[in-house]
Protein backbone atom coordinates (compact mmCIF):
# COMPACT_ATOMS: atom_id res chain seq x y z
CA UNK A 1 0.00 0.00 0.00
CA UNK A 2 1.32 3.52 -0.81
CA UNK A 3 2.22 5.72 2.15
CA UNK A 4 -0.23 8.42 3.16
CA UNK A 5 0.74 12.03 2.24
CA UNK A 6 2.66 13.96 4.88
CA UNK A 7 0.22 16.03 6.99
CA UNK A 8 1.79 19.31 5.81
CA UNK A 9 2.79 20.23 2.26
CA UNK A 10 5.53 22.63 3.43
CA UNK A 11 8.14 22.44 6.19
CA UNK A 12 9.67 25.86 6.95
CA UNK A 13 12.75 25.83 9.14
CA UNK A 14 14.92 28.56 10.59
CA UNK A 15 18.66 27.79 10.40
CA UNK A 16 20.61 28.92 13.46
CA UNK A 17 19.39 27.41 16.71
CA UNK A 18 16.80 25.34 14.82
CA UNK A 19 17.82 23.25 11.81
CA UNK A 20 21.53 23.67 12.50
CA UNK A 21 23.22 22.24 15.53
CA UNK A 22 25.71 24.35 17.48
CA UNK A 23 28.48 23.21 15.12
CA UNK A 24 26.56 24.46 12.03
CA UNK A 25 25.71 20.94 10.84
CA UNK A 26 22.48 19.00 10.40
CA UNK A 27 22.31 15.63 12.10
CA UNK A 28 21.85 12.46 10.06
CA UNK A 29 18.59 11.87 11.93
CA UNK A 30 17.16 15.25 10.91
CA UNK A 31 18.28 14.80 7.31
CA UNK A 32 16.58 11.40 7.22
CA UNK A 33 13.33 12.82 8.63
CA UNK A 34 13.28 15.66 6.08
CA UNK A 35 14.00 13.19 3.26
CA UNK A 36 11.19 10.91 4.46
CA UNK A 37 8.76 13.84 4.58
CA UNK A 38 9.85 14.87 1.08
CA UNK A 39 9.19 11.34 -0.09
CA UNK A 40 5.62 11.78 1.07
CA UNK A 41 5.08 15.10 -0.67
CA UNK A 42 6.38 17.79 1.69
CA UNK A 43 8.60 20.59 0.39
CA UNK A 44 11.28 22.09 2.65
CA UNK A 45 12.10 25.81 2.73
CA UNK A 46 14.89 27.35 4.79
CA UNK A 47 13.80 30.67 6.34
CA UNK A 48 16.68 32.56 7.92
CA UNK A 49 17.74 35.97 9.12
CA UNK A 50 21.08 35.49 7.36
CA UNK A 51 21.44 37.31 4.04
CA UNK A 52 22.20 35.21 0.95
CA UNK A 53 26.01 35.60 1.10
CA UNK A 54 26.00 34.19 4.64
CA UNK A 55 23.48 31.48 3.73
CA UNK A 56 24.57 30.03 0.40
CA UNK A 57 27.77 28.38 1.72
CA UNK A 58 25.77 26.52 4.36
CA UNK A 59 23.16 25.50 1.79
CA UNK A 60 25.91 24.18 -0.49
CA UNK A 61 27.38 22.16 2.40
CA UNK A 62 23.91 20.75 3.09
CA UNK A 63 23.35 19.96 -0.61
CA UNK A 64 20.18 22.05 -0.34
CA UNK A 65 18.66 22.89 -3.75
CA UNK A 66 15.30 24.43 -2.92
CA UNK A 67 14.12 27.95 -2.22
CA UNK A 68 15.52 29.84 0.75
CA UNK A 69 14.01 32.91 2.39
CA UNK A 70 16.93 35.03 3.58
CA UNK A 71 17.69 38.35 5.30
CA UNK A 72 14.54 38.28 7.48
CA UNK A 73 12.33 37.87 4.41
CA UNK A 74 13.89 40.49 2.15
CA UNK A 75 15.46 37.91 -0.20
CA UNK A 76 14.09 34.78 -1.85
CA UNK A 77 16.98 32.71 -3.18
CA UNK A 78 16.89 29.72 -5.54
CA UNK A 79 19.71 27.59 -4.17
CA UNK A 80 19.58 25.10 -7.04
CA UNK A 81 19.96 27.79 -9.69
CA UNK A 82 22.13 30.10 -7.58
CA UNK A 83 19.79 33.00 -8.36
CA UNK A 84 18.30 35.78 -6.28
CA UNK A 85 14.58 35.80 -7.16
CA UNK A 86 13.41 38.76 -5.07
CA UNK A 87 15.14 41.40 -3.00
CA UNK A 88 13.77 44.25 -0.88
CA UNK A 89 16.18 46.96 0.23
CA UNK A 90 16.09 49.41 3.11
CA UNK A 91 15.60 53.05 2.13
CA UNK A 92 18.94 54.50 3.21
CA UNK A 93 17.49 57.92 4.01
CA UNK A 94 14.97 56.25 6.30
CA UNK A 95 17.68 54.09 7.87
CA UNK A 96 19.90 57.08 8.58
CA UNK A 97 16.99 59.04 10.03
CA UNK A 98 15.98 56.10 12.22
CA UNK A 99 19.51 55.81 13.63
CA UNK A 100 19.59 59.54 14.37
CA UNK A 101 16.29 59.37 16.23
CA UNK A 102 17.30 56.25 18.13
CA UNK A 103 20.59 57.76 19.28
CA UNK A 104 18.75 60.82 20.57
CA UNK A 105 16.87 58.45 22.88
CA UNK A 106 19.52 55.91 23.96
CA UNK A 107 22.88 57.47 23.10
CA UNK A 108 25.45 56.14 20.67
CA UNK A 109 24.90 52.76 19.02
CA UNK A 110 27.43 50.70 17.07
CA UNK A 111 26.23 49.86 13.57
CA UNK A 112 26.88 47.26 10.89
CA UNK A 113 25.14 46.97 7.55
CA UNK A 114 24.23 44.07 5.26
CA UNK A 115 24.76 45.08 1.62
CA UNK A 116 22.33 43.78 -0.97
CA UNK A 117 23.10 41.17 -3.60
CA UNK A 118 24.37 37.61 -3.99
CA UNK A 119 27.82 38.67 -2.76
CA UNK A 120 26.92 41.63 -0.56
CA UNK A 121 29.39 42.34 2.22
CA UNK A 122 28.63 43.13 5.85
CA UNK A 123 30.21 46.45 6.79
CA UNK A 124 31.06 46.84 10.48
CA UNK A 125 31.30 50.39 11.75
CA UNK A 126 33.44 51.65 14.64
CA UNK A 127 32.83 49.78 17.90
CA UNK A 128 30.64 47.05 16.40
CA UNK A 129 31.45 43.71 18.04
CA UNK A 130 31.56 41.15 15.24
CA UNK A 131 30.28 37.59 15.58
CA UNK A 132 32.02 34.42 14.56
CA UNK A 133 30.68 33.17 11.25
CA UNK A 134 31.46 31.71 7.84
CA UNK A 135 32.14 35.07 6.20
CA UNK A 136 34.20 37.99 7.45
CA UNK A 137 32.90 41.42 8.28
CA UNK A 138 34.54 44.33 6.49
CA UNK A 139 35.61 46.93 9.07
CA UNK A 140 35.03 50.58 8.17
CA UNK A 141 36.28 53.58 10.10
CA UNK A 142 33.71 56.08 8.85
CA UNK A 143 30.04 55.20 9.37
CA UNK A 144 29.17 57.33 6.35
CA UNK A 145 30.52 54.55 4.13
CA UNK A 146 27.47 52.46 5.09
CA UNK A 147 25.20 54.64 3.01
CA UNK A 148 27.10 54.29 -0.28
CA UNK A 149 25.35 51.16 -1.61
CA UNK A 150 21.97 49.34 -1.39
CA UNK A 151 21.33 47.64 1.98
CA UNK A 152 19.13 44.81 3.24
CA UNK A 153 19.25 45.82 6.89
CA UNK A 154 21.23 47.39 9.71
CA UNK A 155 22.61 45.69 12.82
CA UNK A 156 22.81 47.72 16.03
CA UNK A 157 24.50 47.27 19.42
CA UNK A 158 24.55 49.32 22.61
CA UNK A 159 27.09 49.38 25.43
CA UNK A 160 24.54 49.35 28.27
CA UNK A 161 21.32 47.86 26.87
CA UNK A 162 20.98 44.11 26.38
CA UNK A 163 19.39 42.69 23.23
CA UNK A 164 15.82 42.73 24.52
CA UNK A 165 16.26 46.20 26.01
CA UNK A 166 17.73 47.62 22.82
CA UNK A 167 15.02 46.06 20.66
CA UNK A 168 12.33 47.47 22.95
CA UNK A 169 13.90 50.93 22.92
CA UNK A 170 14.27 50.86 19.13
CA UNK A 171 10.63 49.86 18.62
CA UNK A 172 9.51 52.72 20.85
CA UNK A 173 11.75 55.28 19.17
CA UNK A 174 11.61 54.30 15.47
CA UNK A 175 9.13 51.44 15.12
CA UNK A 176 6.98 53.61 12.85
CA UNK A 177 9.92 54.00 10.42
CA UNK A 178 11.60 50.60 10.36
CA UNK A 179 11.00 47.05 11.48
CA UNK A 180 12.94 45.97 14.57
CA UNK A 181 13.80 42.33 15.31
CA UNK A 182 15.97 40.45 17.77
CA UNK A 183 17.40 37.56 15.75
CA UNK A 184 19.92 36.02 18.13
CA UNK A 185 22.47 36.78 20.81
CA UNK A 186 23.93 40.20 20.06
CA UNK A 187 21.84 40.59 16.91
CA UNK A 188 19.27 43.39 16.86
CA UNK A 189 18.30 44.47 13.36
CA UNK A 190 16.54 47.36 11.62
CA UNK A 191 14.60 46.31 8.50
CA UNK A 192 12.34 47.86 5.86
CA UNK A 193 9.03 48.60 7.58
CA UNK A 194 6.55 45.73 7.29
CA UNK A 195 9.17 43.20 6.23
CA UNK A 196 9.27 39.84 8.03
CA UNK A 197 10.08 36.19 7.55
CA UNK A 198 6.35 35.68 7.00
CA UNK A 199 6.32 38.03 4.00
CA UNK A 200 9.24 36.24 2.37
CA UNK A 201 7.85 32.81 3.18
CA UNK A 202 4.46 33.75 1.72
CA UNK A 203 6.16 34.76 -1.54
CA UNK A 204 8.13 31.52 -1.70
CA UNK A 205 5.09 29.40 -0.81
CA UNK A 206 3.05 31.11 -3.52
CA UNK A 207 5.63 29.98 -6.07
CA UNK A 208 5.04 26.42 -4.87
CA UNK A 209 1.24 26.90 -4.79
CA UNK A 210 1.16 26.07 -1.08
CA UNK A 211 -1.08 27.81 1.46
CA UNK A 212 -0.22 28.96 4.98
CA UNK A 213 -2.55 26.37 6.52
CA UNK A 214 -0.52 23.64 4.80
CA UNK A 215 2.72 24.79 6.44
CA UNK A 216 4.51 23.69 9.61
CA UNK A 217 7.22 26.10 10.80
CA UNK A 218 10.15 25.62 13.19
CA UNK A 219 12.06 28.42 14.92
CA UNK A 220 13.80 29.70 18.02
CA UNK A 221 13.93 33.52 18.11
CA UNK A 222 11.54 36.50 18.19
CA UNK A 223 12.17 37.12 14.49
CA UNK A 224 10.27 33.86 13.93
CA UNK A 225 7.08 35.26 15.49
CA UNK A 226 5.57 36.47 12.19
CA UNK A 227 6.35 33.13 10.55
CA UNK A 228 4.53 31.32 13.37
CA UNK A 229 1.56 33.66 12.99
CA UNK A 230 1.42 32.92 9.25
CA UNK A 231 1.94 29.15 9.30
CA UNK A 232 -0.69 26.59 10.13
CA UNK A 233 1.44 25.15 12.94
CA UNK A 234 4.41 26.69 14.76
CA UNK A 235 6.96 24.58 16.63
CA UNK A 236 9.48 26.22 18.97
CA UNK A 237 12.73 24.55 19.89
CA UNK A 238 13.35 23.91 23.60
CA UNK A 239 16.20 26.44 23.38
CA UNK A 240 13.86 29.12 21.98
CA UNK A 241 13.44 32.67 23.28
CA UNK A 242 10.64 33.07 25.82
CA UNK A 243 8.60 35.25 23.42
CA UNK A 244 8.44 32.45 20.86
CA UNK A 245 7.80 29.76 23.46
CA UNK A 246 4.78 31.76 24.63
CA UNK A 247 3.01 31.61 21.25
CA UNK A 248 4.17 28.27 19.83
CA UNK A 249 1.61 25.58 19.07
CA UNK A 250 4.08 23.09 20.51
CA UNK A 251 7.61 22.89 21.86
CA UNK A 252 10.06 20.24 20.72
CA UNK A 253 13.55 19.21 21.80
CA UNK A 254 16.50 21.58 21.38
CA UNK A 255 18.37 22.03 18.11
CA UNK A 256 21.26 19.94 19.44
CA UNK A 257 18.82 17.15 20.33
CA UNK A 258 17.18 16.69 16.90
CA UNK A 259 14.07 18.68 17.79
CA UNK A 260 12.88 18.93 14.18
CA UNK A 261 13.31 15.19 13.65
CA UNK A 262 11.33 14.45 16.82
CA UNK A 263 8.26 16.21 15.39
CA UNK A 264 8.64 14.98 11.82
CA UNK A 265 9.07 11.36 12.93
CA UNK A 266 5.89 11.60 14.97
CA UNK A 267 3.97 12.97 11.98
CA UNK A 268 5.49 10.36 9.68
CA UNK A 269 4.32 7.59 12.01
CA UNK A 270 0.67 8.54 11.59
CA UNK A 271 -1.27 5.97 9.56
Amino acid sequence: MPSAPFPYRLIATDLDGTLLRSDDTISARTRAALDAAAGRGAAHIVVTGRAVPWTKRILTDLDYRGLAVCAQGSQVYDAGAGKLLTSVTLDRRVGRHALDLLEKEVGAVAVAASCDGLDGQVLAGPGYRVHDGPLPYVPIQDREAIWQQPLNKLYIQHDQLDDDGLAKAARAAVGDLVGVVMAGAGIVELLPLGLSKAKGLALAARRLKIRAAETIAFGDMPNDLPMFAWAGHGVAMANAHEELLAVADEVTAANDEDGIAVVLERLLSRP
